[in-house]
């Protein structure tokens, strides 16, 4: 039930003093005018502009009425006061107001734009996201400066009131998309909302899916041009990582400088990632399945070389892929959480350390140990960390079909993901589209990029 502002000061510093019981943030200031009449602040010290609060107090102080407060909002209910205050705003109470003012003086400490280290770019721009909503909003409005662009502003988290924001061109994103991004953000029920990443899993189509549903990123110029080719994008205040859906199979292999470079290059490179895809999940148990059941498929030479280096090995080939590759995983999620200053060195060092004593001791083949590094660098391959995690997972249960029904398995196996992939749908767009269903644009801007100039021309 909501509560009036009282047109007594006293009456509202006591309701607020026990709405916010143990809060040390929140200041109280009270005061009194030349004419003696009470004055109330309420605010939060950390967020605040000190010197604009300064100049508001001293205006209010040398005037006997209240004139100089008339430019700020005025709110009637202590909930739009409390949550006006969370947000960094300041509350003025005045004797015989059954209102409050709202000072928005908030001055809230936040980092510098800078490069984002998940997505570096060797050509375009160089800034990245930051924690602060306005400050991200500003950088996509600049780079699309047209009306068409439009923000929604949504907030959700009955503890965190976190505010967010749907992007869109109104002339770009088709409008059934439009209309399902915001169902399912009106069913989006939560106590909080701290990150972008607590959206993405009530909203994607299948949370059991191994394959993310929604592309994020912390490049404002990959939100913009995704933007102008029709998407939607939701960005979180208090998170460097925007949402953009729908997500295809294609977009895991597109990086932020491909539209800066020119088209032939871009299309090369684009062919080496995803054959580095399909080296990253599927050469262990290729490997395994080869030399396990089908030794005959490989040259006599190189069989030869494989058998003397698996010599006075104790283990099968698939249990000496799998210790390797958990052993590779392990250092690499060491590296990641340790201080950068010392990561990088500790997970080199380790597996240089670890695999020169595994095949020196006899526990390890050698060859093994160039599989494994092979994949591992195969999978730092793609543009984006959380794209490469599908791989690096279906590499495990790929490997151990592999190691007990040969390549028929690992066909098995790549038969179900492909199932999977084609059934598979973001926001009503299949997985592989453009790819499927066949008879649309496919060559357009998917595995390769086509040059520019043709693109144009063609809409026209």
């Amino acid at each position: 039930m909501s509560v009036d502002v009282h047109e007594k000061v006293q009456m509202n510093h006591d309701a607020l003093q026990q709405i916010f019981n143990n809060c040390a943030d929140i200041v109280f200031r009270p005061l009194k005018l030349m004419d003696q009449s009470e004055i109330l602040l309420v605010y939060i010290d950390e967020m605040t502009d000190s010197d604009r609060l300064e100049q508001i107090i001293s205006a209010c102080m040398i005037s006997r009425d209240s004139d100089r407060l008339t430019q700020y909002q005025t709110v009637c209910q202590l909930s739009e006061v409390v949550a006006k205050v969370l947000k960094g705003c300041t509350a003025i109470f005045l004797d015989g107001k059954p209102f409050a003012y709202l000072a928005d003086l908030a001055s809230i400490k936040q980092r510098a734009i800078d490069e984002p280290s998940n997505e570096a770019s060797i050509r375009g721009p160089r800034e990245g996201f930051t924690e602060d909503l306005r400050t991200n909003l500003s950088m996509i409005r600049r780079k699309i400066s047209h009306q068409t662009l439009k923000f929604e502003m949504h907030q959700a988290g009955d503890l965190t009131n976190t505010d967010f924001v749907v992007a869109y061109v109104e002339e770009q994103v088709k409008p059934e998309l439009l209309l399902e991004v915001r169902r399912r953000l009106q069913s989006f029920q939560t106590n909080q909302l701290l990150d972008s990443g607590y959206i993405e899993e009530f909203i994607e189509d299948k949370s059991l899916s191994l394959f993310p549903q929604i592309q994020n990123t912390e490049r404002p110029d990959t939100v913009a041009s995704s933007l102008l080719a029709g998407r939607v994008a939701i960005i979180v205040d208090g998170s460097p990582n925007a949402l953009l859906l729908p997500m295809t199979f294609w977009s895991g292999f597109q990086a932020a400088e491909d539209h800066y470079e020119r088209f032939l290059y871009v299309s090369a490179v684009r062919i080496i990632r995803f054959l580095l895809a399909l080296m990253s999940c599927l050469l262990p148990s290729v490997y395994v399945a080869l030399t396990t059941f089908h030794p005959q498929m490989i040259p006599l030479a190189l069989m030869l070389s494989v058998s003397v280096s698996r010599e006075g090995i104790p283990f099968p080939t698939v249990i000496e892929t799998l210790l390797m590759e958990l052993m590779f995983e392990g250092l690499r999620e060491a590296g990641l959480r340790l201080p950068k200053a010392i990561g990088s060195a500790v997970s080199i060092v380790g597996a240089l350390v670890i695999g020169e004593a595994a095949v020196q001791a006899g526990f390890i083949s050698a060859p093994i140990v160039m599989i494994v590094a092979g994949t591992g660098i195969a999978s730092f391959a793609f543009p984006s960390y959380s794209l490469a995690l599908p791989y690096r997972i279906l590499r495990f249960p790929l490997l151990i079909l592999g190691g007990f029904l040969g390549l028929y398995g690992v066909a098995i196996g790549v038969m179900f993901v492909m199932i999977h992939l084609v059934s598979l749908k973001s926001f009503g767009v299949p997985y592989l589209s453009p790819a499927t269903p066949i008879g649309q644009k496919f060559w357009k801007d998917t595995l390769i990029r086509m040059n520019k100039k043709y693109v144009s021309a063609g809409r026209k």
